[in-house]
């Protein structure tokens, strides 16, 4: 599914939020009261959360939400109504329209790397330092996951609510018996160990080449190791050769080294979990600790790891980046939106949900790590250990509005091939028309980006 109208996204929706709510600077009143003990009165009143569906746990997350709908009632009187995006397309949408009509939800849980987007409409609340102290203040948090909050330390709009590093997950059985001491840490080593075991029924790589969020981080990861940052300055970098070899690796796993399911082209991340935790598959790539429930529940249960995905682009035997570049830095934020008249509940549900009791309560149902730098200090689980690394050595994506045009440029090249991939081969041509659509498109949306 392509978004309907990407290319001018960030342009239309800054124009529209600084027509309908000027810059924004902080909170206003929203109308509520606060009790003598300090916490917000909001009987009567209704505060609307967009979050992104938990596919892999939906039953799990109606349940989270209904909890914490009855704690926050008892907390401020007020009621919680979640909605909810199901894809990157959905986020950006859901953003569009609610900045361009002045109404809609008042905290939105956004994905890292859509928040520079959310930041360039000013349609969300620039963080005061008031603001702050109403969630707990900025020491309550995890400081590198704030490092995509806003362009620099004095101007935020995303308040961090988990930290979601990517890695890949291993079957030490599968690993071992193929004569593989260690994982791969190039993406060449990867191919080579994924033919080794890639027999009788079992692949060496479970990966979803129809996930609504995941293909285009591969792109972003194998281009950065090799040098080439997708943005530098005010020049957008798809139609670099490293692209171009980034997603021939990536195709090529299936087209080519024979290594994936074929019935992968038409997976979601969690068909792909759900191969690996059936002892089907030798690497779940670009997973996070969120499969953690579901893996220990099943055959592979004591039998996997998880380690960093591969830092050395493919054909080098080194990264050329400056920084590992392991993974996106990645998670979720939650941002207030500037037409909302419930911003001090909006804060209140925050400060609710980033609470050390509430953060580790999360990462027990869903796995996702903590935000909260307390919880998170906490944990002690030996195979989170990879996942600290991989947050340590993540990279944020570009700090820019037309970025969430750019991704979705980097996402609908591999949605523009699915029926090739689904015959067996991608043409080559016909990939670099796909990758030369895309730079045309994202460099116009950086040009408008860049005008402000």
């Amino acid at each position: 599914m392509r978004f309907r109208s990407s290319t001018g996204v960030a342009a239309i929706v800054t124009a529209a939020a600084l027509a309908l709510t000027g810059c924004a600077a902080g909170s206003e009143s929203s109308g509520t009261s606060t009790n003598a003990d300090g916490k917000v009165d909001g009987t009567g009143k209704t505060l609307n959360v967009l979050v992104g569906v938990l596919p892999q746990y939906p039953e799990q997350q109606k349940q989270w939400q209904s909890e914490i709908a009855e704690k926050f009632k008892a907390e401020t009187g007020a009621e919680v109504k979640f909605e909810t995006f199901a894809s990157a397309n959905d986020e950006l949408t859901r953003i569009q329209t609610s900045v361009v009509s002045g109404q809609g939800p008042d905290v939105y849980g956004l994905g890292t790397t859509f928040t520079p987007t959310a930041y360039a409409t000013n349609a969300f609340v620039k963080l005061s330092d008031e603001d702050w102290d109403k969630v707990g203040g900025k020491d309550r948090f995890n400081q590198a996951t704030l490092g995509i909050s806003g362009p620099d330390e004095e101007n935020q709009v995303g308040i961090p609510f988990v930290s979601r590093p990517f890695v890949m997950a291993y079957n030490k059985d599968l690993l071992a018996a193929a004569g593989i001491e260690k994982p791969a840490t190039s993406w060449d080593e990867l191919a080579e160990q994924a033919k080794k075991m890639t027999k009788d029924g079992t692949y060496g790589i479970a990966t979803g080449y129809k996930d609504n969020f995941d293909p285009w981080k591969f792109i972003w990861a194998m281009s950065v190791q090799a040098g080439n940052p997708l943005v530098d300055g005010d020049t957008f970098k798809m139609d670099d050769p490293a692209v171009k070899k980034a997603y021939e690796t990536y195709f090529g796993w299936l087209t080519e080294d024979k290594v994936v399911d074929p019935a992968s082209v038409g997976w979601s991340n969690s068909n792909a979990v759900a191969a690996f935790a059936s002892g089907k598959a030798g690497y779940l790539m670009m997973t996070t600790s969120s499969s953690i429930p579901t893996l220990e529940k099943s055959e592979v249960a004591g039998k996997y790891e998880y380690a960093l995905m591969p830092t050395i682009a493919p054909g080098e035997t080194e990264s050329k980046s400056e920084d590992d570049a392991a993974s996106i830095l990645s998670g979720d934020n939650l941002v207030v939106a500037d037409y909302s008249k419930q911003k001090d509940l909006a804060f209140a549900y925050i400060k609710l949900v980033t609470s050390k009791e509430e953060q580790l309560n999360y990462q027990k149902i869903f796995g996702d790590l903590p935000a909260n730098a307390e919880a998170l200090a906490s944990l002690s689980d030996p195979k989170l250990k990879p996942l600290a690394e991989a947050a340590e050595k993540s990279q944020a994506t570009p700090f820019t509005g037309a970025w969430g045009d750019m991704q979705l440029g980097l996402l609908n090249v591999t949605v523009q091939s699915i029926p090739d991939l689904a015959a067996g081969k991608v043409d080559s041509s016909a990939l670099e028309a796909r990758i030369k659509e895309a730079q045309e498109k994202g460099q116009a949306s950086l040009d408008r980006a860049s005008k402000g």
